[in-house]
């Protein structure tokens, strides 16, 4: 199959992926209210055995703009910030310039698990198939489950816009835990579906949309953000925004008649650049589609623009399959 037609099947029922994913441990007497100053959501009030012990968040520079996106979860004894592999060794960098008198330890714990995702709208029909119990999570929360022989951490989240399960696993369970999942009926999908399946849901991604020039809000990463907690780096920027009530440009979709355009091709509009491409999938269901920044107000959906000499248009995200897409 071509990674078009992988990603409608996993629409259609469900695929899991091996992942790339960065891991680091967040430990210490103070690490709650340390790591509560640090990072956009709030992490006091998750508690490992509680329901609410995982949340999605933001790690920020002073000036407000995103250094990495984080799940968060509540282990009993510490908390995992887990990110795209690449950022994790910068998290943990980042984090601990701010380790003062504090009693928290850092370590990065990213080769510690194999990495395993399944996602899709019978995700969790297959994924109980190989566990001990049906994984009736929350979102963002995570339980502790065994797997074909091994102790796998799940957490309910993903990157495709269906149902999502992220699998943490002893690095000798994983080829187990593999053939667990293929016999549970679910099928091994490539990154690249998963990348198609991503755009579609509009989902940003780190080093993508997202990077030290964009603001959460700019991102639509509202649920990362608490705005009821106390200070954090970057809270007085986020704020001013939140009260301002809009930013100057925008995460949006956009639709091609042929090919998409090229990564960093500049949006067009009256002959003036207003925006840029960042992301592009050719989706056997959408069509050509990207994912980019305009500047306001550019960005109600159905407005003409130009990329590449190439006509386009706005789009609402996630993208609707073509059938039922709006001109």
């Amino acid at each position: 199959m071509t990674p078009s037609e992988e990603s409608e099947r996993v629409r259609k029922g469900s695929g899991w992926f091996r992942m790339a994913r960065g891991l680091v441990e967040v430990r210490g007497d103070d690490a709650r209210t340390w790591l509560n100053g640090m990072i956009s959501n709030d992490v006091v009030g998750l508690e490992a055995e509680s329901e609410k012990n995982g949340c999605y968040a933001t790690l920020l520079d002073v000036k407000g703009r995103i250094l990495a996106d984080l799940h968060v979860l509540a282990r009993p004894d510490s908390f995992w910030l887990e990110t795209e592999a690449d950022a994790a060794p910068q998290v943990l960098e980042r984090l601990d310039k701010y380790i003062v008198a504090d009693d928290v330890a850092l370590a990065l714990r990213s080769d510690v698990f194999a990495r395993f995702a399944i996602e899709g709208p019978t995700a969790g029909e297959h994924l109980a198939d190989c566990l001990d119990r049906a994984p009736q999570l929350e979102r963002e929360a995570w339980a502790d489950f065994h797997c074909a022989g091994s102790e796998v951490v799940i957490a309910r989240y993903g990157w495709s816009g269906e149902d999502g399960f992220q699998l943490f696993v002893p690095k000798d369970g994983a080829a187990a835990v593999e053939r667990a999942l293929l016999a549970a009926g679910a099928f091994a999908a490539s990154d690249a579906a998963l990348e198609i399946l991503r755009i579609e849901a509009g989902i940003p991604r780190l080093g993508a949309e997202l990077d030290a020039e964009v603001f959460p809000a700019e991102a639509r990463l509202e649920r990362a953000v608490a705005t009821d907690k106390g200070c954090y780096v970057g809270q007085e920027i986020v704020e001013r925004l939140r009260s301002r009530g809009h930013v100057n440009h925008i995460l949006v979709g956009f639709r091609f008649d042929a090919e998409p355009a090229e990564l960093g091709s500049r949006v067009v509009v009256d002959g003036k650049a207003v925006g840029e491409i960042t992301s592009a999938a050719v989706s056997r269901s959408r069509g050509a589609i990207a994912l980019g920044y305009i500047r306001l107000p550019h960005d109600a959906p159905g407005t003409r623009v130009e990329i590449d000499g190439r006509s386009a248009r706005v789009s609402c995200l996630p993208f609707d399959p073509v059938s039922r897409a709006t001109s």
